[in-house]
């Protein structure tokens, strides 16, 4: 290989775009959101159950490290992030059973996706 070569191949974007973590958050709750709103439109319950699953186990962990006493987000949206994983877990049951819509689920990844995508373009 010779020295231009080498050059270029050194020189050359990084395969991979260095990810920030909010942009890992977004990726994942925009990936989650999809399969919610495939499942929905679809009418397909297993797939909703399961899209379920991944909603309720992402909120749970955003709930979780909202509750870690190192998370530098303000107190106040902390203590909203707990409010919405509780809501989402309570208001999953109620899907489960058939006895309301996916939607304000749908709604409140929807919000946070663009809460996201807001601080993301300040930074």
């Amino acid at each position: 290989m010779n020295a231009y070569a080498q050059a270029q191949r050194a020189y050359a974007p990084a395969a991979a775009p260095t990810r920030t973590a909010r942009s890992a958050e977004y990726e994942v709750i925009a990936r989650i959101s999809h399969r919610l709103k495939k499942a929905i439109k679809s009418d397909d319950f297993p797939s909703l159950a399961e899209a379920l699953y991944e909603n309720n186990k992402l909120w749970t962990a955003l709930a979780i490290a909202a509750l870690d006493d190192n998370n530098l987000l303000p107190e106040d949206l902390r203590a909203r992030i707990v409010y919405l994983a509780d809501f989402t877990r309570v208001h999953t049951q109620k899907v489960l059973r058939k006895t309301d819509s996916a939607i304000p689920l749908l709604e409140i990844n929807a919000l946070i996706l663009g809460g996201l995508k807001q601080e993301g373009e300040k930074t």
